[in-house]
């Protein structure tokens, strides 16, 4: 199990060095660009949701979505289902410098899974979901609830 975590934790490491040198070559922050992330997997919800998601104070969020529209990278938009709601919707994987800041580890993850089966392939995909779901519950005890001194 050593090498596993060691493995891991390698391999957390390269993930978020890649993601810090990705916001670097698109001239946002990294919490931004994770941000859109965590919106590209939540769809559209609220500036108050996405506090909540990343445990940054509300006023802290504001600013970060002001920037990321003015990047173009989010829009507000009026909820559809409640007129009275302002939800952010991401934007940024329509952006042509962002697909094509992303082909080059497409193509190499491509590379990577022919080397796999589609049942390994499918055994991986399930570790990967099973690992984000763990991370998930381990990252709610540990939130910083303060909104003031979240360390984001």
């Amino acid at each position: 199990m050593e090498q596993m975590y060691s493995g891991i934790r390698s391999l957390s490491t390269r993930i978020i060095l890649y993601q810090q040198n990705i916001a670097n070559a698109l001239g946002v922050y990294n919490n931004d660009l994770k941000t859109v992330d965590i919106l590209r997997e939540t769809g559209p919800i609220t500036a108050g949701e996405l506090s909540r998601y990343t445990g940054l104070a509300t006023g802290t969020i504001t600013s970060l979505i002001d920037r990321l529209e003015l990047s173009g990278y989010v829009k507000r938009q009026h909820d559809p289902s409640d007129r009275r709601r302002v939800i952010i919707v991401p934007t940024y994987e329509q952006k042509s410098e962002v697909q094509e800041i992303y082909k080059p580890i497409q193509k190499a993850m491509d590379n990577l899974c022919t080397a796999y089966s589609e049942e390994e392939l499918k055994i991986i995909h399930h570790f990967i979901n099973s690992m984000s779901g763990m991370l998930e519950k381990q990252i709610q005890p540990i939130m910083v609830h303060d909104q003031n001194t979240s360390p984001l």
